[in-house]
């Protein structure tokens, strides 16, 4: 029961924040919009005010925005009178604006998810306490043990293990001065790194400059002002969001399996063992997948946010709507796109489960 109800939260406030993105300025551009629903159809309850009807409907995965408009076979049938509040016979930066303010409206609340966190429950860094030494490392030779606590290296303070790991990386095998406390003992030591293979998340090897040495398992919380709680919200989405467009170059380099694609079933699994892990895990669940969501609706395909900001942009070039057959077209083409996609996707959610890859190699 925890996975479907965490789903249910999960995707539906992801959709609804997209869909109030859309909602909120087309209300503010003047767009009529006839219908807002939390849901998808049948119908629940809803309830009219003004011009618009607030619907709750059965399928709660999401929402829709119906606008005044919106559909180009509309758009020759709307009286004059009526032609101010139709989506169709705004200006393209209107159009352009209202569109792309789904996708908005997803990193948005992305940053603001991070930036709370941050705020009341800090930002988790690893202390500079040494937790293992490799055996045969200029670590282990300069007579550093687990449980040293490094204090400075080269005379500058040290306060996280990060600070530890990307000073030795910085120095190009420079050797350093690393002061560290021992019991109530100060010391300091040289230590030459030497450079050594590793792996990054796409199993790319990479040439670094290491001593020798793992980080403990104490926990430093950074307290931060709201302020540099939201800068660092913002800093957070965008590292999510380069990570997750460098996934996706790798894939198509195929660098990185496209098994690693998940659907709505995989969402399902994260969210559900998030939520056994506590609140806060799914809250920064809801944040990543928020990001995602945004960015993939960004991606210049027809029936996407994307692909209609990208006719926009054609537009605004050409001076003139690009043409209805060449939209249907692309309409078209974006369609059996995504349903591929949804192909793969579904296969890979269920291969997750019960295995088929492996039952169609034996």
């Amino acid at each position: 029961m925890i996975y479907l109800v965490s789903t249910v939260v999960v995707l539906g406030v992801l959709i609804l924040v997209h869909e109030l993105g859309h909602f909120s300025m087309a209300k503010l551009l003047g767009v009529r919009v006839e219908r807002f629903s939390f849901g998808f159809p049948p119908k629940m309850i809803g309830k009219k005010i003004g011009d618009t009807e607030y619907l709750i409907s059965w399928v709660p995965l999401g929402g829709y925005v119906k606008m005044f408009g919106e559909s180009a076979d509309d758009e020759e049938e709307i009286p004059p009178d009526q032609q101010p509040f139709s989506f169709s016979h705004k200006p393209v930066w209107a159009r352009f604006l209202i569109v792309f303010c789904g996708p908005a409206a997803n990193f948005i609340f992305a940053v603001l998810v991070f930036g709370l966190v941050f705020v009341f429950d800090g930002i988790p860094h690893l202390g500079p306490v040494i937790g293992e030494v490799l055996k045969d490392t200029p670590a282990e030779q300069a007579g550093l043990t687990a449980g040293d606590e490094i204090q400075s290296i080269d005379g500058v303070r040290v306060k996280y293990w990060d600070n530890v790991s990307e000073t030795i990386k910085a120095g190009q095998g420079q050797p350093v001065e690393i002061t560290y406390l021992r019991g109530d003992n100060v010391r300091t030591v040289s230590v030459k790194p030497v450079k050594v293979t590793v792996q990054n998340i796409f199993s790319e090897d990479l040439e670094i400059y290491q001593i020798g040495i793992g980080a403990g398992d104490d926990y430093i919380i950074e307290r931060v002002n709201p302020f540099k709680a939201m800068y660092l919200g913002v800093i957070r989405v965008y590292d999510v969001t380069r990570l997750t467009l460098l996934s996706l170059v790798k894939m198509v380099e195929g660098k990185v399996s496209a098994k690693n694609v998940g659907g709505p079933i995989f969402i399902a699994q994260l969210a559900g063992q998030q939520a056994q892990a506590g609140l806060l895990n799914l809250i920064l669940l809801t944040a990543v997948l928020s990001v995602n969501l945004g960015l993939i609706n960004l991606f210049p395909i027809p029936i996407l946010d994307g692909g209609h900001l990208f006719f926009f942009l054609m537009e605004m070039v050409l001076r003139r709507p690009v043409s209805l057959k060449m939209r249907e077209m692309a309409q078209q083409g974006g369609f059996i796109l995504i349903v591929l996609l949804m192909v793969l996707i579904f296969y890979n959610d269920l291969d997750r489960i019960f295995k088929i890859s492996e039952i169609l190699t034996r």
